[in-house]
């Protein structure tokens, strides 16, 4: 159930009412072609759909967009890639922001050292990373989580993300290839997580 003071929106692919946290807004262009608008900031009437890559798909293949404002607007076949596009770049502005703010550290033994601190929000991986290093880490957090538990410190467990590559990561930050970085304690820190968490459901689609 929403919680109080959420702002509902309709889907219009589904119907269903949900909190427009759980939702993606679209708007038309000057140009008459529908863009994702992912910070749900832009003017004019919008149309939103459940915040899944595969729903946006769907809602392209059943007209839901051009049902839902009772117009003929131009619609790409590729909206549902094009919006994963539009959440990554969000990402990568914020984690450059966050990089600039001293919240967001790089490389396996700066994240290993936050792990073994406890100042760590999340852990991310690049999608290309090698298997033996990525292990190494999050089972190095997923212990200092345990620990934590059984000391009676527990909290809910740090997440961890995998959905940009190195190459993606090394452009944003003004670095090398980024293998392995983690967020830590800040408000730049909480909103590339905001990011992350938003992009995440998009492309898992629940």
């Amino acid at each position: 159930m929403p919680r109080r003071q959420e702002t509902i929106r309709q889907c219009a692919l589904t119907r269903e009412e949900k909190p427009v946290a759980d939702l993606i807004r679209f708007v038309v262009g000057p140009d008459e072609v529908l863009v994702p608008d992912t910070d749900a900031k832009a003017e004019g009437r919008g149309v939103w759909i459940t915040l899944s890559q595969a729903s946006v798909a769907e809602a392209v293949r059943k007209k839901a967009f051009t049902k839902s404002l009772k117009a003929q607007v131009i619609v790409p076949d590729d909206l549902a890639e094009l919006t994963r596009t539009r959440l990554e770049q969000r990402l990568l502005g914020a984690l450059g922001l966050a990089r600039k703010a001293g919240q967001l550290l790089t490389g396996a033994a700066k994240v290993r050292g936050a792990i073994d601190k406890g100042d760590i929000l999340a852990l991310l991986t690049a999608t290309d990373a090698a298997e033996d290093g990525r292990a190494k880490l999050l089972g190095a957090l997923r212990a200092r989580e345990r620990q934590a538990e059984e000391a009676g410190f527990g909290a809910p467990p740090v997440p961890h993300f995998e959905l940009l590559d190195s190459e993606q990561l090394g452009l944003a930050l003004g670095l090398e290839n980024v293998i392995h970085a983690a967020l830590t304690k800040g408000a730049a820190a909480q909103s590339a997580l905001a990011r992350a968490q938003r992009l995440a459901r998009y492309v898992a689609g629940n």
